[in-house]
């Protein structure tokens, strides 16, 4: 195994001052000998043995000592200066903290529909920077605010196991991926870490095609609540439902869900039992939709739940609006190496007017809903709804509240 380089440039300034003292057979010797120590070739092995603290003038009254192993730093302007930096640092609040990846393929959207609300103003050479930087640009760009943002929930499903034989586990083959309106659907159970008593659950419903996220509060997970929220949200999709998969639970396996999705002719599937990964579509969104906004506290009460509810239609704007994402599209293994490849970050509104199954009618809706709407307002909206549940749950622990009670 050859030398690493911080041993090489021990080895050049230990070697370097006999070099230059010897003859030139004695130098012949010498290089020999570094060559084979170093691994260098023997061109660049004289060179740097040759001109390793060489005197340079400088000045009149100023010499400078080289020493061939130290590298100068790069001198060179920076391409994107503060005003890009500023610019790019709103839009990634306004956009919720997104990677760079995700960024980079919206700004060419965002910028105008913002310019247009009077949310930022930019110069045409720092417009044009913001839609030419790349992906791992953005990162380093907006790496020292990342830094200013640096909880595990449980799972509270327990499983419905009378209805299990009627209702198939789901496989692939059995659904058409490509094709929106079969979604995957989860409760997100908001106890703050004590499972006693009653608490509120958030029903999330995500299409696997198109990534459209719809999200609702119920008072617990009674499956008279569940299936009530089921089709609120069924009413507010922007396509029609084709297809149901869940995951064990008894507000989902229940004769009112399973008669319901018979009678409407609406697929309904399971997944196997402790393999949330069957779910990944769904279970990924709770993260990113539910838990991104409102946390890991303890929410049990009606107020708290119509708060949860109003922020919920501020979110469905700003998750399936603005919010791209990237699907996988392949993945290849060599060896123990396995490469994934995704397509370009859509938000869910692009991906659903990218799909032909989509009836023209739709999708006027949804350009004409898209048309109207501010993302800065929306996320200031958010922001007030997410500090006015802060503040109520805040409350409820309070020791004047507890005496009080």
């Amino acid at each position: 195994m050859g030398l690493t380089m911080k041993e090489r440039q021990s080895v050049t300034r230990e070697v370097a001052g006999r070099y230059q003292k010897a003859r030139k057979k004695g130098k012949g010797v010498i290089l020999d000998d570094f060559v084979i120590l170093t691994e260098y070739t023997r061109c660049y092995a004289s060179y740097v043995l040759r001109n390793h603290g060489r005197k340079v003038r400088i000045a009149r009254d100023k010499v400078m000592v080289v020493d061939v192993t130290k590298k100068a730093k790069r001198k060179r302007e920076r391409t994107y200066g503060e005003a890009v930096k500023k610019a790019l640092t709103t839009i990634w609040y306004i956009l919720d903290c997104i990677c760079g990846k995700r960024l980079g393929p919206m700004l060419a959207e965002i910028i105008p529909k913002l310019e247009r609300y009077g949310e930022i103003s930019l110069d045409e050479e720092t417009k044009g920077k913001l839609l030419n930087v790349s992906a791992a640009t953005i990162d380093r760009l907006l790496g020292p605010e990342r830094k200013k943002h640096q909880i595990k929930g449980r799972s509270n499903t327990k499983p419905g196991t009378l209805l299990k034989s009627q209702i198939p586990i789901r496989t692939f083959s059995q659904w058409d991926d490509k094709k929106p309106g079969f979604v995957e659907i989860d409760l997100v159970g908001h106890d703050g870490g004590d499972g006693s008593g009653e608490f509120i659950q958030t029903l999330d419903v995500t299409d696997v095609a198109t990534g459209w996220t719809e999200t609702q509060a119920v008072k617990n997970k009674a499956q008279q609540w569940v299936f009530e929220a089921l089709k609120d949200i069924r009413a507010r999709m922007p396509f029609p439902l084709l297809g149901i998969d869940s995951d064990n639970g008894s507000e989902f396996i229940n004769n009112q869900l399973l008669r319901y999705c018979l009678e409407e002719k609406l697929t309904f599937t399971r997944t196997r039992s402790c393999r949330k990964n069957d779910n990944c579509f769904v279970e990924q969104k709770n993260y990113s939709v539910v838990r991104r906004n409102v946390g890991y506290s303890r929410y049990d009460t009606p107020q708290e739940q119509d708060i949860l509810n109003v922020l919920y239609k501020e979110l469905r704007l700003f998750t399936n609006f603005f919010q791209p994402s990237m699907k996988l599209i392949g993945k290849t293994r060599e060896g123990s190496k396995v490469t994934k490849k995704y397509d370009k970050p859509l938000t869910p509104y692009r991906r659903t007017l990218a799909s032909s199954d989509i009836s023209e009618a739709d999708k006027r809706r949804l350009r004409a809903i898209y048309a109207r709407l501010n993302p800065a307002e929306i996320k200031r909206l958010i922001t007030k709804l997410q500090k006015e549940l802060l503040r109520i749950n805040a409350l409820k622990k309070s020791p004047r509240r507890k005496n009080a009670a």
